[in-house]
């Protein structure tokens, strides 16, 4: 049914709205669309005055899409990010000179008629007809607003944009509809406005400004006569008429520009002539947007939020949903990112590691309690140029989150994963065993959650050293990184336990699936990250309860909204007693222990080397009451390298070893985060001791040190590669964190002789 007026009687521009709907539709409306006549006769059907009459009066107009601006937790400005690089201004600030030159080319005569121009359409008509197909468009500068504002709509999907744009009979009428009721209500000034702030000018300039500030680092306000007519024609085809790609091409759409000026009397002729003798001249700026933009190298965990926004249900059912909510932008998300933490562990990380060197190394921070993520820094720097060593791959988080494929095996970090397993069973930190630097395992006495073997044949495990014999207990077996005491404390306490400790205590695999029920689990053969490894060893802070990692504390719209955001999950994963336990045998890793380098001398910490196959993966995972800290160095390029005679930072390592080199980032990254002023302490708890008769006594002297004062004079004093505490003891050729070497005497159902390192 027809809209009417209040009086009961049609208006003029609902009567010229018919009156175009009859005439114009039929015919020259078609002008702008590569139909045949044939066709445009069937097509002028349905533009009919009834079927005009449907369309809805009020036109939906989205909002442009704003700039999103990235806080940390102090309020202080990480990033904004945007899906349209566009600043809207008003038509005051932006140059006479753009005006004139984008109505010249695209709508000489806007001023003169409404929404439709029936001379523009005609004449499109004839051209195009004698040509033989689609030479000229015969819409108005409004049509081509309302058809922008479509675009805008559907946003970057590649289906909705073909609909908003699709050269069809029924889309011309809508627009027609639409762009009547625009110039009713907007009128020319501001159409022209929103047009020169909706438009797209290539090279991801979405609006005059930015493209003024792109072309010519400047604002379009200072615009002057042949940059604005180099602007005005790019429209039509910004890919075609790109002056950074194609120079020569957009000279001679400028200067058509420049002619079309002239011959409207817009400018003068000689005006015209003196524009187009000169030559382009652009000063190229990189537009300020998104997570490469970060502060102290926060790229990582700018990322890593964008992530978080596009993939958690809590900010939409489906991933169009959040993909819409992110690209229409206007959100100011407040992060857990602490200003101090970042500074500390981007400092830790380029500290000992150079962004050219072979290998890289990344830090993580957590706080114990609260999941929040503190800080995620990396020694090559967050961006696109591989020429100066820049990455977007995120080496602190799994392959979902912007991450390695499949992570990285952890090696003797595991361990106090199967230390808290077995006492949570009620097995005794004294408990002791005895063996050979090597010894062989049935698979089968390893049982899965099913009820099943582990596999057949025998897995032959043996530390690093062949002089690491003797007697062992919890206690000393971590210190010294023992891998024959944690393969028989796994078999007495339970593969499957062992998994479900690993579970409760956050342990992700590097590939987000089900942790694999293998034995070698044990000695660090399962792919997991840093974030993973820190949330495990919060568990351990936080007295036994695990809390999920968190990176955004809130989301407010640019209307004032606040929207749900992901809360930490917080579950108890062991006994606080297990974990006061834990606690108090990993002090002894950074006091006498693999980790001597990272100690912290002013308040009690704890942590764990760890090293894995041909050492392509040095550990250090570490922390107090109130922080915990993960660092990871190795490979992230290509094939794995081997950290054997290799120059890192400046330094030449004859082999890289968990607490020789890890550990001083870990120490770095720690103090710098850290409160002097708040040193809290574990709680105190009695750990019983067993029989602990290190065999390799005979190379010492009577106080136990002549073996680690010759390491340490060697430059291995972090005991990872030699000395009364080993840091990582493994079959040959797995250092800390593999099976028995690719051994597996006859076994063939799923024992771990496979398991190898270096995969990201």
């Amino acid at each position: 049914m027809a809209n009417k007026r209040s009086g009961g009687g049609l208006t003029g521009t609902q009567q010229a709205a018919k009156f175009i709907g009859v005439s114009v539709l039929s015919g020259a409306v078609l002008a702008g669309l590569a139909l045949p006549a044939a066709g445009a006769l069937g097509l002028a059907a349905k533009g009919t005055v009834e079927g005009f009459d449907t369309i809805p009066a009020n036109m939906k107009t989205p909002p442009l899409s704003q700039r999103t601006t990235i806080l940390d937790a102090e309020g202080g400005q990480i990033a904004t990010v945007y899906s349209r690089n566009r600043t809207v201004v008003p038509l005051k600030d932006i140059s006479p000179h753009m005006q004139r030159a984008i109505v010249a080319i695209e709508d000489a005569r806007f001023y003169q008629h409404g929404a439709v121009d029936p001379k523009g359409l005609l004449r499109a008509a004839n051209t195009n007809a004698q040509g033989g197909g689609v030479k000229q468009g015969g819409s108005t500068l409004t049509q081509q607003y309302v058809k922008n504002v479509f675009i805008e709509e559907a946003g970057d999907d590649p289906t909705k944009v073909a609909q908003a744009t699709q050269q069809t009979i029924g889309r011309k009428v809508r627009e027609l509809k639409y762009a009547i009721q625009v110039e009713k209500e907007l009128g020319k000034k501001k159409i022209l406005e929103n047009y020169l702030n909706i438009t797209f000018f290539g090279q991801q300039a979405y609006g005059v400004e930015a493209a003024s500030k792109r072309y010519f680092s400047k604002s379009a306000k200072d615009l002057n006569l042949e940059e604005a007519a180099l602007l005005a024609g790019i429209v039509q085809s910004p890919s075609i008429y790109d002056p950074v790609n194609n120079e020569k091409t957009a000279t001679l759409r400028r200067n058509t520009v420049l002619q079309r000026m002239a011959d409207i009397r817009s400018i003068t002729q000689q005006e015209a002539d003196e524009a187009k003798a000169k030559p382009v001249q652009l000063d190229l700026s990189k537009p300020k947007n998104g997570c490469i933009t970060s502060v102290d190298g926060a790229g990582f965990f700018c990322d890593y939020v964008r992530k978080t926004m596009l993939s958690d249900p809590t900010f939409g059912k489906t991933t169009e949903e959040r993909q819409r909510l992110w690209d229409l932008g206007g959100l100011t998300i407040r992060t857990t990112l602490d200003p101090r933490a970042q500074e500390a562990a981007n400092e830790a990380a380029t500290a000992k590691v150079n962004k050219d060197d072979k290998v890289a190394a990344a830090v993580v921070q957590l706080e114990p309690g609260s999941g929040k993520i503190l800080s995620m820094g990396q020694s090559r720097p967050y961006g696109l140029d591989s020429s100066r060593h820049e990455t977007v791959l995120n080496l602190s988080v799994d392959g979902k989150m912007g991450g390695t494929t499949y992570g990285f095996q952890v090696g003797s970090t595991f361990k106090p994963i199967t230390a808290a397993a077995a006492l949570e069973k009620g097995l005794s930190p004294a408990q002791s065993f005895s063996s050979g630097w090597k010894i062989d395992m049935p698979l089968n006495s390893f049982t899965e959650c099913s009820g099943s073997p582990a596999g057949s044949g025998t897995w032959a495990v043996q530390n690093e050293l062949k002089s690491e014999t003797g007697s062992w207990d919890m206690t000393s077996a971590l210190g010294k990184s023992i891998n024959t005491y944690f393969a028989k404390l796994e078999q007495m306490t339970g593969l499957c336990e062992t998994v479900e400790m690993a579970q409760k205590v956050g342990y992700k695999t590097g590939k987000g699936k089900k942790i694999p029920e293998k034995p070698s689990i044990t000695l660090g053969s399962i792919e997991s990250t840093p974030l993973s490894m820190a949330a495990v060893y919060a568990t351990f802070a936080n007295r036994g309860t695990y809390c999920s990692p968190i990176a955004i504390e809130s989301v407010t719209t640019a209307e004032g909204k606040n929207l749900k955001v992901p809360k930490s999950r917080c579950t108890r994963a062991m006994s606080e007693r297990t974990a006061d336990t834990v606690n108090q045998m990993l002090k002894g890793v950074v006091e006498d222990g693999t980790g001597t380098q990272a100690g912290l001398s002013d308040r009690d910490n704890a942590g764990k080397t760890g090293t894995t196959n041909d050492r392509k993966d040095a550990w250090f995972v570490g922390y107090t009451p109130n922080l915990a800290t993960a660092v990871w160095v190795g490979d992230d390029i290509g094939e794995k390298t081997s950290m054997f005679n290799i120059r890192i930072g400046g330094r030449y390592y004859d082999k890289v070893c968990g607490g020789c080199l890890p550990g001083p980032i870990w120490k770095i990254a720690m103090t710098g985060a850290l409160d002097a002023s708040e040193t809290p302490s574990f709680a105190p708890v009695d750990v019983p001791r067993g029989d602990a008769r290190d065999g390799s006594e005979d190379e010492r002297d009577g106080d136990g040190d002549r073996r680690r004062k010759r390491d340490r004079d060697r430059g291995d004093d972090d005991g990872d590669q030699g000395g009364p505490f080993p840091g990582i003891s493994l079959p040959p050729g797995v250092i800390g964190g593999l099976d028995g070497g690719g051994s597996n005497r006859g076994g063939s159902n799923g024992g771990p002789a496979n398991d190898t390192g270096g995969r990201n």
